[in-house]
């Protein structure tokens, strides 16, 4: 794993451009992503080290009793398009880490850098038959894979619907999951809070990637006495942007991925528009050709429009005011979706509260979102199960056995 690692840092330039040609984010995301790669690649290989049984102590004195940590078995991985080789080392790394064989099922839409990645395993020397990259039509994919009885885990990363299914198929073969699914980050701005901070941070993690993040921040609830600050440095910051070809120096938002997500764009700014919030900035295409479409905010909206209610997955931010810390919260929690959240203050109380009362499976305070690879990666609720990072994620590919002996 750790030549793997090296070989993916030494290719960085060239995956990276891969990267960006066939999904649009600009260079410098694409190379910090590959090298994020290789980061957690090394650590995975580093903390697979850590992986112990145990003696127990017996209540009968003449039996020895074990506890041994074995691999699951062969893995059956299927990640998106938005981060085609981020998502694919998160599985790959806990599971080759544990011992286990792997397959991934890798997104029709990337398929170059995902490729390049694996190659560099091939190239450190990974035994044949252990690492397996497949292309083709997801439902004949998954519906093949989950149910074969070679395979004893399945890892997806993608919409909640498409989840749930394959969580069903897999339930009804008792194959053990993890589930990484969709997100609809609330973002709470308190009254004491750093503006300035707030915008810079919320505002690279918002129009990262376009905005096609599971954990982009994107209902920004922020406290009446602010708002007015915080709308117009977030305005500020938003057309500072700038808009273009992934590969083109100085680019910061690149396209989206598809033209299927113009139009959801479009959708979602005309639902808000007439449900009654205004549009601060943005809110339309740009030029006639590539996926551009403007960095957008939208403020004053009410709690019934699209944007407030579904994962718009794409450079649309929504803004509206609270004016008590528990309002706050109520409106974060108030979705099915649990897998991020932000929260800007100054006051340790409203920390506390915040880390306690959020149904999220990360919160970064103060800060954009910093997941690393020693820390777990998931969600709660319909933004699913199990973890992507630090032990935990290890666990998942893991089979616990009670070994109890007398007699010899």
């Amino acid at each position: 794993m750790r030549r793997a690692a090296a070989l993916l840092r030494e290719r960085a330039d060239s995956v990276a451009r891969l990267l960006t040609q066939e999904q649009g984010k600009p260079l410098a995301e694409a190379r910090g992503e590959v090298l994020a790669g290789a980061d957690i690649i090394d650590w995975f290989g580093n903390e697979a080290l850590r992986v112990y049984g145990r003696i127990v102590p017996s209540r009968n004195p003449l039996a020895q009793q074990l506890v041994i940590k074995e691999p699951v078995g062969p893995v059956a991985a299927f990640t998106p398009w938005n981060f085609p080789v981020n998502q694919v080392v998160r599985k790959l790394g806990a599971a080759l880490a544990t011992g286990c064989s792997f397959l991934v099922k890798a997104p029709e839409e990337t398929p170059a850098s995902p490729a390049a990645l694996l190659n560099c395993f091939v190239d450190a020397g990974i035994p044949k038959g252990v690492l397996g990259l497949v292309f083709g039509t997801p439902a004949e994919i998954s519906s093949y894979l989950i149910a074969h009885p070679v395979i004893r885990k399945v890892t997806f990363t993608g919409s909640t619907p498409v989840g749930k299914e394959l969580a069903a198929l897999a339930g009804r073969h008792m194959k053990r999951v993890t589930m990484e699914l969709g997100g609809h980050a609330p973002v709470i701005v308190a009254e004491d809070a750093d503006v300035e901070l707030a915008v810079k941070a919320s505002g690279g993690a918002k129009f990262r990637n376009a905005g096609q993040v599971c954990i982009s921040p994107t209902r920004f609830l922020v406290h009446k006495s602010v708002k007015a600050a915080f709308e117009q440095a977030f305005v500020a910051h938003a057309e500072k942007l700038k808009l273009g070809d992934g590969l083109t120096e100085g680019t910061t938002l690149g396209p989206l991925a598809n033209d299927r997500r113009l139009v959801a764009m479009d959708k979602i700014v005309k639902n808000a528009s007439e449900k009654g919030a205004r549009i601060a900035t943005g809110g339309a295409r740009i030029g006639g050709a590539g996926n551009f479409f403007a960095p957008t905010i939208l403020t004053d909206v009410p709690l019934d429009a699209d944007i407030f209610n579904e994962e718009p997955f794409g450079p649309i931010a929504a803004i509206r005011s609270f004016e008590t810390l528990d309002e706050a919260i109520r409106e974060a929690n108030r979705l099915p979706f649990g897998l991020s959240a932000y929260g800007f203050t100054k006051s340790i109380k409203t920390v506390h509260e915040l880390s306690r009362r959020l149904e999220v499976g990360m919160l970064w305070v103060n800060q954009p979102a910093t997941p690393s690879a020693e820390l777990p990666f998931g969600g709660v609720k319909d933004s699913g199960y199990g973890s992507e990072g630090g032990p935990e994620a290890l666990e998942a590919y893991l089979v616990t056995k009670a070994v109890s002996v007398v007699g010899v």
